[in-house]
């Protein structure tokens, strides 16, 4: 019963990642241009990840491709196991299932493209941010830092 917390979170940061990359991607054509949105905090610029997060460990070959696929999915049914075996509060299911949900959607990303489709750009305080992102990259780092910070909270 309080897995569905992690089963609906999982599937919201799925579904969301998926929804904004096709409406950014492929409706609004990012990849003809970069789209000020709230310049420079916020510009979609396209790009095309091959490697981790913010393009590191780039990799062009497609056995590089499936190892990376492998791990996103090794890592979720990981946290998805651990939080099965454990009681984990309300607050560690759904970051899990942000986790688990941006991770898939980079999975699905890579399966149909060949690489993950970035469109985030942010920039400050007179520093240019040349990396791009996406809306799983959000949901993996925000859900792993709250199972960080939220593991061994008492369960509610």
């Amino acid at each position: 019963m309080r897995m569905r917390l992690l089963l609906w979170a999982a599937v919201a940061a799925f579904l969301i990642d998926q929804i904004s990359k096709y409406l950014v991607v492929h409706v609004m054509r990012v990849a003809e241009g970069h789209i000020d949105v709230l310049p420079p905090l916020l510009v979609f610029k396209y790009g095309e990840n091959r490697g981790i997060n913010f393009g590191l460990f780039q990799g062009d070959s497609d056995a590089a491709r499936w190892v990376l696929i492998g791990v996103s999915l090794a890592i979720s049914i990981g946290v998805l196991v651990w939080l099965m075996r454990t009681f984990p509060s309300k607050l560690m299911l759904v970051c899990g299932g942000l986790l688990i949900g941006g991770a898939l959607g980079n999975v699905v990303d890579r399966v149909l493209y060949g690489y993950v489709l970035d469109f985030l750009n942010m920039s400050c305080c007179g520093i240019n941010n040349p990396f791009v992102f996406n809306l799983a990259d959000v949901f993996i780092f925000a859900g792993a830092i709250g199972l960080v910070l939220f593991e061994g909270k008492k369960a509610s």
